[in-house]
């Protein structure tokens, strides 16, 4: 991991909370400097306030062009390490619930944010000869959840962006992955279980109890132990690995490859 000096920077998408938050947490208490992205001031200034010689914060939605901007504007001057791009997923739907204005918004926050952005860090990578590019995807490109069918129509675009992106950039010294979660014990597991109350009207307990057993661990995934396969990935170590979909799901996904 590159974090001997102190221009050297790790940005991390979706740090105020769940996955994103855990990553951000394992870069600090290694000593690394990180900037940390989100919508949520108050969440980005708990990290800022208990690292505040380590954490940058750029508070926005990612989505909008003066975010990219501000963010832009924060690394120009800094050796970028890694970037962890990672954000919260669209709602849970089925297909017939889904509206167009639904695939509409699911292409702007699922995927068009993260080609903008990989497009304006390029350069900067290229310039250094070095990066990690690690995308925080979901287990759905490879084996899809119910009502999760924006979630895994475009994070399955993601999929085939980031191995092509991984070829043309390879001998530039960047790498470029996917982690693929099923399902964790964050914030984000929320929408799916709401989801399954609506539907069947059973308790969260049960919907809890329910989904997990489907799982072959039998329980879900802990976001401190996937933070640290995500800077493994984003270490000068990982070298050799790139162009990869790699699923930390319990199990869950039936493929031979899953």
């Amino acid at each position: 991991m590159q974090t001997n000096s102190s221009t050297s920077v790790y940005i991390i998408g979706g740090a105020g909370s769940g996955l994103g938050n855990a990553i951000a947490i394992a870069l600090l208490k290694k000593g690394a400097h990180i900037i940390a992205l989100g919508r949520s001031a108050e969440k980005l200034e708990v990290l800022q306030n208990q690292y505040s010689s380590q954490a940058d914060i750029v508070c926005g939605d990612i989505t909008q062009t003066e975010t990219l901007s501000h963010l832009l504007q924060m690394v120009s001057n800094k050796h970028i390490a890694g970037i962890c791009i990672n954000a919260g997923g669209p709602p849970a739907a089925t297909i017939t619930e889904t509206s167009m204005q639904d695939w509409d918004m699911a292409y702007q926050t699922v995927l068009r944010w993260k080609v903008a952005m990989v497009k304006a860090l390029l350069p900067q990578l290229v310039a250094q000869q070095y990066g990690r590019l690690l995308f925080i995807e979901s287990a759905t490109v490879k084996q899809p959840m119910e009502n999760l069918v924006l979630s895994t129509a475009f994070r399955l675009a993601v999929t085939g962006f980031v191995k092509t992106l991984s070829n043309e950039v390879a001998a530039k010294g960047i790498t470029a992955n996917i982690l693929a979660p099923g399902p964790h014990d964050t914030p984000a597991i929320e929408r799916v279980f709401k989801k399954k109350q609506t539907q069947t009207g059973l308790d969260r307990q049960a919907i809890q109890e329910t989904e997990t057993e489907k799982i072959p661990v039998h329980k879900l995934g802990n976001a401190q132990q996937f933070a640290q396969l995500a800077l493994w990935l984003m270490s000068e170590d990982a070298g050799y690995i790139t162009g990869q979909t790699i699923s930390v799901d319990g199990g869950m996904v039936k493929g031979i490859f899953g």
